[in-house]
């Protein structure tokens, strides 16, 4: 062990160093997945060049080797001419720096689904080699790289090129992936899909390792695209014609396409996209996608009277059998980390929503023998839940004695049974929650009391999380599930609230519970359903007066206008080590009470989605350097620290 620690201890990584370091952090990690997301970079690049009308054909070849691939599209090309504050060839800046590019000001490109990964730049970085070649102004350039570095200048190669594009060439180095052998079958899939999302796109395949050519070309979008679908899942739609709709301006942000056909699946099928990536964990456009099926088909069957009496139709009886598709182009997609697998723009969901609920009610109501079908479908799949949750003794909603005896034993719930009036207090030990309880609203606040700081989410698997009886008490209390399995309309509380001790201790319990919601339950913070509590520290009483106040510096200024008014009242300060030291009617008074309290809405701005996933990813993570760097860098600040 080193018993010393200097600046020479820190290293410091330039230009593409961290990509080569960590790689799973930009391509999620080393392995199959990996390897072939290296291509998926490149191809988006080209996609968007088609998607944004500059370019109608895109080749992709995979050489004979198995190890090495090109990608060719008919674009503009990367512009070749120096960079006016670098001084460096722009395709050479490109190919060599991350968050470079024409992506980020929407001048260029008004859709594009490299927007927010770092691109061609992290290729190059984990390419054994990688060649650029670039036609445009009639000439053709070419530039080679090692490793992300480059070993050859900007070279003009034909002085006379007709047409216009960009190649890249790379071949993925041994040193970082577990295998560099592409699967030629994953590719063609993958780049069908996009002909499919892309309906005047052609793409030519060519796996050399095979001498097999394939034209993939899809004019009938993202219908012809379900119909494949279904044909492949070898299930019976249970209506003829297939539901599609186009929104063409999605209020100013992009376009919209949904296609969905009800089937006798026993399960629904989603696919969703955003700028042409596939989001193979939904996102908000999902959740608009479903909270608006779910609010129309339950409007057709009552307007209909197609519900049986007593029948609980829910979110998931709606969508049973259901094969969808959601192809979204975005102007500013928010992506969850650099893979690009779940969208988090929050404005989005109510965007899909409306404008599906607009084409769909339509459409029922113009296809009567369709809506019907489905709504038989619906009920089928009402009654078989219900059939089987009496199988097992189960039973749902608020209401009922079974439902309150799978609560946690330490809950102590309200009694209204209407989710859109009740509040869920998490406190902070029994003390805390004994106070909370006799301070509370027992028609509409439930109070959960917690022991100890709970595990932190980041560093845990969702087994371990599902397994730890701090949190699996907040899960079974709020009823809507965790991680995928997640139904907000399942959700028994409108607001949940984390009332902590206004000390480092309650702070950092709280951090604990927000890192926690974050990973595996981010719908609730999205949908503006969790708050944080602001219990008063201070107590100050001048004369006749009373006055609350959050923290030091909120003494500090109530202090201040005291004395600035020329009186000199006695006054007498209180502060509270704890939640448990307040009588309950100031607790229900300051805090509970939704006329004197002060909440703090989570809530994550579009703006800051990628610095609040690096912050919880570096903060809360295994890896404690950026921990260490950051209460050095802010140890000075901490000058009453509560031990």
């Amino acid at each position: 062990m080193p018993t010393t620690y200097t600046g020479e201890d820190i290293d410091v990584l330039e230009g593409l160093e961290p990509v080569r370091k960590r790689p799973g952090m930009y391509i999620g990690g080393t392995g199959r997945p990996g390897l072939h997301h290296i291509l998926w970079e490149v191809v988006d690049n080209a996609v968007d060049e088609a998607t944004n009308g500059y370019a109608s054909r895109i080749e992709v070849v995979l050489h004979e080797d198995g190890e090495s691939i090109s990608v060719s599209d008919n674009g503009r090309g990367i512009p070749v001419d120096d960079h006016p504050e670098k001084g460096v060839p722009t395709v050479q800046l490109i190919l060599t720096t991350l968050h470079s590019g024409g992506k980020f000001d929407g001048s260029n490109y008004i859709t594009s689904g490299g927007l927010h990964g770092v691109g061609v730049s992290v290729v190059n970085a984990l390419s054994e080699e990688l060649v650029a070649t670039v036609k445009r102004d009639g000439q053709e350039y070419q530039q080679r790289f090692r490793q992300g570095t480059p070993v050859t200048g900007l070279d003009t190669t034909k002085e006379s090129a007709r047409g216009t594009g960009t190649d890249i060439y790379f071949r993925p180095d041994p040193d970082i992936f577990e295998s560099v052998e592409f699967d030629p079958s994953w590719i063609r899939e993958h780049l069908d899909v996009k002909t499919y999302l892309n309906r005047d796109l052609k793409i030519i395949f060519r796996d050399e390792t095979s001498n097999e050519r394939y034209e993939l070309h899809h004019e009938g979008g993202i219908q012809e695209y379900l119909d494949y679908l279904v044909e492949d899942l070898q299930v019976s739609p249970i209506h003829d014609d297939v539901f599609m709709m186009e929104d063409d301006d999605l209020d100013g942000d992009g376009r919209l396409e949904i296609a969905l056909q009800w089937t006798d699946a026993p399960k629904e099928q989603l696919h969703t996209f955003v700028n042409g990536i596939p989001t193979e964990d939904g996102g908000t456009h999902e959740q608009g996608l479903k909270s608006g099926i779910r609010a129309v088909i339950r409007s057709f069957m009552d307007t209909h009277d197609l519900v049986p009496h007593r029948l609980e139709i829910k979110g998931d009886d709606t969508r049973e059998g259901l094969v969808g598709i959601v192809n979204l182009f975005h102007v500013d997609p928010q992506f969850q980390g650099q893979t690009k697998d779940k969208l988090n723009n929050p404005s989005v969901r109510s965007q899909v929503s409306g404008a599906l609920r607009t084409e769909l009610e339509q459409y029922l109501n113009d296809h009567s023998s369709t809506g019907e079908a489905i709504a038989s479908r619906v009920v089928q799949a009402a009654k078989a839940r219900r059939a089987r949750r009496s199988a097992s003794g189960g039973s749902s909603g608020r209401s009922g004695s079974k439902s309150r005896l799978q609560l946690p034993g330490k809950l102590a719930d309200c009694s209204s049974s209407t989710p859109s009036e009740c509040e869920l207090f998490i406190v902070e030990g029994d003390s805390a929650g004994g106070s909370a309880k006799q301070a509370r609203d027992r028609e509409t606040q439930a109070v959960l009391p917690l022991r100890g700081k709970v595990l932190n989410a980041e560093q845990a698997t969702l087994d371990r999380v599902q397994n730890n009886k701090e949190l699996s008490n907040i899960v079974q209390a709020l009823g809507c599930g965790i991680g995928d399995a997640l139904d907000l309309s399942d959700l028994r509380y409108r607001k949940v609230i984390l009332l902590m001790d206004a000390d480092s201790d309650g702070h950092h319990i709280a951090t604990l519970l927000l890192t926690f919601f974050y990973r595996y339950m981010r719908p609730l913070i999205e949908g503006g359903f969790v708050h944080i509590a602001q219990p008063p520290l201070y107590r100050i009483e001048a004369g006749k007066e009373t006055h609350w106040a959050l923290d030091e510096p909120d003494k500090e200024q109530i202090l201040d206008e005291i004395r600035s008014d020329g009186r000199n009242p006695n006054v007498d300060i209180q502060r509270f080590k704890g939640l448990g030291e307040m009588m309950p009617d100031t607790l229900n008074e300051t805090t509970l009470s939704p006329e004197g309290r002060r909440l703090l809405e989570v809530s994550i701005p579009d703006t800051e989605r990628m610095v609040t996933e690096q912050t919880i990813t570096e903060l809360m993570g295994r890896d404690s350097s950026a921990r260490f760097k950051f209460i050095m860098q802010h140890a000075a600040e901490a000058d009453e620290l509560d031990v």
